[in-house]
């Protein structure tokens, strides 16, 4: 079997701006979930019972159920409930809440693993609420959780694959239309698997530059 990769790179301009869609969705979703995420925890942690309890029922939902059912949900049954969101947006949110529900998970992990010595010994030495959340539980806990972060964040990048069964133009969706079109299916998911590839590979390198940056939180 010959393979010829010029009959895909012929579509250089339409590969590229998949490939755009896909980073711009994976990044917007990744900063979306964190965010998200980190509020959840927060309320789960420290909130009211009652919010707690109800949050904890969406998140355990939400890692209940696998991400192509939920965009399936949200973009062909949402309309049933008066949600008519177009592709992207709909991809763009339905992403940022299955990453929100893992963040959360590992966020409140990180919380419970503070020993609660530190924050004790910030009290002895005056610090306010304030100062000890942002000079101690934040710094201590972003070293902790970093790592489940970012292979959380490598996760949601191959996810972005899923969001083609419902139109949205990424890589997977252009790649796989032009392989069709040029009768080069291996090639195309040759090219579509090095694409991906190279992004995780980004995605770690920064984990550990992220890791390395921060080590000095790091506690015994």
């Amino acid at each position: 079997m010959n393979f010829d990769f010029a009959l895909i790179l012929a579509q250089l301009p339409a590969i590229l701006s998949g490939l755009r869609l896909t980073v711009l969705i994976w990044v917007a979703s990744t900063f979306g979930g964190l965010l998200l995420g980190f509020l959840v925890a927060t309320v789960r942690q420290f909130g009211p019972g009652w919010a707690g309890a109800l949050l904890r029922v969406v998140v355990e939902i939400l890692r209940g159920t696998p991400f192509l059912v939920q965009i399936f949900l949200l973009y062909f049954g949402g309309p049933a409930i008066g949600l008519r969101l177009d592709p992207i947006p709909a991809g763009l949110i339905g992403l940022t809440v299955y990453g929100a529900a893992y963040f959360s998970e590992i966020f409140r992990a990180g919380f419970r693993a503070i020993p609660p010595g530190h924050v004790e010994a910030a009290e002895c030495v005056g610090l306010t609420r304030r100062q000890i959340v942002l000079r101690i539980l934040l710094p201590e806990m972003t070293m902790l959780v970093l790592p489940q972060c970012v292979n959380m964040t490598i996760l949601l990048v191959k996810e972005t694959a899923v969001l083609s069964i419902i139109t949205v133009p990424e890589m997977t969706m252009v790649i796989g239309a032009i392989g069709s079109q040029q009768y080069a299916f291996v090639e195309a998911m040759f090219l579509l698997a090095l694409f991906y590839w190279l992004l995780v590979e980004i995605c770690g390198w920064l984990g550990r530059f992220s890791e390395r940056r921060l080590s000095k939180f790091r506690f015994s």
